[in-house]
Parts: C-alpha cells; sequence; structure tokens
C-alpha cells in the first residue's frame, strides 16, 4: 500500500495528517464497500444457482459491478484517500460505496454514474501522488486509476459489462502491481527491470486499446503473463518465504497472486480473447478477479487494515485458512470450466464465497485479539 507521504518512519500508519479524517470516521465508508462485498458475493452464487437473499439474486447481473466498483473501488479508494490525508479524496470512497448501495437498491444507471465519480476523485489523487512524488510505481497507480475511470465511462455509455471488464481488470491489477513496485523500493530493481516493466505497461496498454478485438484481448494477456513473470522475479517475496509468520504468509499470499496471474492471462490467450459465456471466459476472469486480486488482498489486509481504521491485526496461523480455502475452489472451479461440469463450478463458487466470508471473520477476529492485547498492556486501541 501506499505509504503516508512524506511520513515514511515506522509509525507512519498511524498518524493523522491534518485535515484528515479520524479513523472512526473512515468506518462508514468501509461499511459501504463490504455492504458491497457481502451482496456482490451472494449475487455471484446466484448466477450459479445457489438460492440466496432476495437481495443479492435481485443483483445477479452486476456481480462483476458490484465487487469491483462497489467493494474494491472503495477500498482502494479508502486506501489512497489515507495516502493523501486530505478530506476531498475520500469522495472516491464514498461515491464508490453509494454506488453499490444504488446497484443494490435497482438503480444501476446511478450507479455507474457514482463510479465514474469515484474514478474521477481516484485519478485525481493519483495525480498529486504523482506531482508529489514522480516514480514508476506512482506512474503504475495512476495508470490503473485511468482505466477504471475509462471502463466506467464506457459502462455509463451503455458498453456491456463483458466489454468493460477488461479495463475493470487493469485497474486492480496496475494498482497492485504499483503496490508491489513501491514496496521494492526496499530492494529497488535494476535500470534495465526498470525498463522491462515500463515496456510491458506499454503492452498492457496496447492491449487495452484494442480490447475490442480478440487480439487486443489477447495482446493484453500477453501483458499480464510478463507481468506475472516480473513480479515473480524481482519481488523480495521469493526471499521472504522463506521466513517465518507474517513475513512468510504475506509471501505465500503473493507468489500464488502472481501464478494467478499467469494462468489468467494464459487462459485468454489459449482461448484466442475473452469470450463471453465461454468456459475460457469464466475461467480467466476468476483465476484473475478471485485467484490475483484475492490472493493479493489476503497479503495486504495485515498492513493496509492497520493504517486505515487505526487497529492492529496481529497474525495467526488461521490466516492459512481462507488461502487455502480459496486457492481450493478455484482449481475445482476452473477443473468444472475445463470438463464442462456446472455441478463442480458451483462447489467451486460455494468454496470461494466460504473463502472470503473466513477471511473477513478472520480479520476481524485478529483485529478483536490486538485490542485485547493493547488494553492488557494499557496502550492506545
Amino acid at each position: 500500500m501506499l505509504l503516508p507521504l512524506d511520513r515514511t518512519d515506522a509509525a507512519c500508519s498511524w498518524c493523522v495528517v491534518a485535515g484528515d479524517l479520524k479513523p472512526v470516521q473512515r468506518l462508514p465508508l468501509l461499511a459501504l464497500g463490504f455492504v458491497a462485498f457481502v451482496v456482490g458475493t451472494g449475487a455471484g452464487l446466484a448466477r450459479l444457482g445457489v438460492g440466496v437473499p432476495d437481495a443479492a439474486a435481485a443483483a445477479s447481473a452486476l456481480h462483476g459491478p458490484l465487487m469491483i466498483c462497489g467493494f474494491l473501488g472503495t477500498v482502494i479508494s479508502l486506501e489512497r484517500a489515507v495516502a493523501i490525508g486530505r478530506r476531498w479524496a475520500y469522495m472516491g470512497a464514498l461515491c464508490a460505496g453509494c454506488g453499490g448501495i444504488a446497484a443494490i437498491t435497482g438503480f444501476p444507471q446511478v450507479a455507474g454514474g457514482l463510479a465514474l465519480a469515484a474514478s474521477l476523485v481516484l485519478l485525481t489523487a493519483s495525480l498529486d501522488i504523482v506531482r508529489r512524488q514522480s516514480a514508476l510505481f506512482t506512474w503504475t497507480m495512476a495508470a490503473g486509476a485511468l482505466s477504471w475511470a475509462i471502463g466506467n465511462v464506457l459502462w455509463v455509455a451503455g458498453w456491456p459489462v463483458h466489454e468493460v471488464v477488461v479495463w475493470w481488470l487493469a485497474f486492480l491489477i496496475l494498482t497492485i502491481a504499483g503496490e508491489r513496485l513501491e514496496l521494492s523500493r526496499f530492494l529497488p530493481p535494476s535500470p534495465v527491470a526498470q525498463r522491462v516493466f515500463a515496456a510491458i505497461l506499454a503492452v498492457i496498454g496496447a492491449g487495452l486499446f484494442f480490447a475490442a478485438w480478440p487480439r487486443g484481448t489477447q495482446l493484453f494477456a500477453v501483458g499480464l503473463v510478463a507481468l506475472a513473470i516480473w513480479l515473480l522475479k524481482q519481488d523480495v517475496a521469493r526471499r521472504t518465504v522463506r521466513t517465518s509468520g507474517l513475513t512468510r504468509f504475506i509471501a505465500v499470499c503473493m507468489l500464488s497472486g502472481y501464478a494467478w496471474l499467469a494462468l489468467g492471462g494464459g487462459i485468454v490467450i489459449a482461448a484466442g480473447g475473452l469470450v463471453p459465456g465461454s468456459a475460457g471466459y469464466d475461467a480467466s476472469l476468476h483465476a484473475l478477479a478471485l485467484g490475483f486480486v484475492f490472493s493479493m488482498v489476503f497479503g495486504h489486509a495485515p498492513v493496509i487494515v492497520p493504517s486505515v481504521v487505526r487497529a492492529a491485526v496481529p497474525y495467526h496461523v488461521t490466516f492459512y485458512v481462507p488461502l487455502v480455502l480459496l486457492q481450493l475452489s478455484l482449481v475445482i472451479r476452473l477443473a468444472g470450466d475445463v470438463t464442462g461440469d456446472f455441478g463442480w463450478r458451483r462447489v467451486g463458487g460455494v468454496l470461494s464465497a466460504i473463502a472470503l466470508a473466513a477471511f473477513v471473520m478472520g480479520t476481524l477476529a485478529a483485529v478483536i485479539r490486538g485490542k485485547r492485547a493493547a488494553l492488557r498492556v494499557g496502550a492506545p486501541g
């Protein structure tokens, strides 16, 4: 995650910049995102024929927008706002969260407009960060925000979700890649490696530009596979996976995510692009959006949560439970895609929902443990 600007000391994640929101004031924004998360997860299950509450079933057509724009858009916008410490930047999280509520309550056009507003605020915040600190990682995250904005413009213009999703995926993937590149400042890539990274971004950008054609999405996927290889080679996770505790857990999450990024890109290439309704479409989207993105979310949560809500997330070995469940669920789902067995896809989808629920409950349990430990030693909570 982005370190708060001009505060790179070890305690920076606990600081509140003058003019910023207090941690308790950020909680309602986070809650909006989690409403989209819960209903979006249920909507995904409804698409697999699983019985869910009416609100989730009614939103089944908006499963992707709820998870990407409503939940992840809110969380990423909130994280970016915390990084720059300015109240106006929180409008991005507010708009994304309210957009999720609009989608759930049956106003998809309003949801699209709010998602567009959120992405424009995030883009403005990202460019503000670039202005203060021009670096390859800040430009990469700005490119991710721009991708979200373009995707939302197309969505508002009436493009179907399956034609917009590649832009939304680019938003998530470039944001995460930029964050990993930022953390590599402690073990910086060589100038040659940085030039290779920039070239990979150019390939991804070219693929996005031609995404309306199958060859364009294949080019985009080539960039994703190259990015996965670059991250696997350059990320410090290759070394820290040999350690223990939280450091090893984060490394395992990162390495798992890179494997899914490469596999998802490879499936798009082999399938000849993203063909809606095909097995390759389902497999590649879930390899990327669940396998890569949520493996990275699981790994970053112990770092992001303390900075956003000022609550420690002490490591526990049970952190591995949702991670293992997620990997297993995806293997089962992709097996169903390969064999054409819808039952396997359904089992995989249900296990994915259980993994996500276990992640949320495990994180909450860790926060409670951290609060109790702080009270025992008399430290501020």
